[in-house]
């Protein structure tokens, strides 16, 4: 009589298990994270860089995402496409008041405020991002890789963030001199 009823309890103990789901808190590893940024002109001239994380966490239930914070380093931003000295002006550029105010704001961070369905592995996610000390509301995707890493794909507009340098929401009859107010940015993140 033992034996059945120590069957029955095993069998609704591995039922109850499966009824609870697992969550998770994935932390990144900022060195072998990395964010790689695009901005481009009217002309189609295309600038990229890198920018690095002083932290990367999100929430995962079920194969969800379900929240999560980043904070970028500003003062990592780097310029990939050019070397020696136009590589050297442009980052100091980028850092400077014209564009995002390094000195001023050395972080940028953005909070995973709701998530939506995934669909084939790819999960939309909203979120608010802060630059220059700026909040607004944003989307983009982030697909959960299967060795411990995901990718994320997001565009921001600049001039929200009071980016205004050649800006065509600030400036008229730039010409060939307007630089579009979207950066694109792809994310690579590893998680410990």
């Amino acid at each position: 009589m033992k034996k059945p009823l120590q069957l029955v309890l095993s069998i609704n103990l591995i039922l109850l298990s499966f009824g609870f789901t697992q969550a998770q808190n994935l932390t990144a590893d900022t060195a072998q994270s990395n964010i790689r940024w695009y901005g481009e002109e009217l002309t189609g001239k295309t600038h990229y860089g890198n920018l690095s994380f002083k932290s990367a966490q999100i929430d995962v239930q079920d194969g969800v995402i379900t929240g999560g914070n980043f904070t970028v380093d500003m003062n990592s931003l780097s310029v990939e496409d050019l070397s020696g000295r136009g590589k050297t002006k442009l980052e100091g550029h980028l850092k400077s008041d014209d564009f995002f105010s390094v000195d001023k704001n050395p972080e940028a961070k953005l909070k995973i405020t709701q998530k939506a369905k995934v669909e084939g592995g790819v999960q939309k996610l909203y979120g608010e991002l802060t630059i220059k000390g700026i909040q607004h509301p944003i989307d983009f995707t982030m697909t959960l890789g299967d060795n411990n890493s995901a990718v994320a794909q997001l565009t921001f507009d600049r001039s929200k963030y009071n980016v205004r340098f050649r800006s065509g929401s600030f400036f008229e009859n730039l010409g060939d001199k307007l630089i579009l107010d979207d950066i694109k940015m792809e994310v690579s993140l590893q998680w410990n």
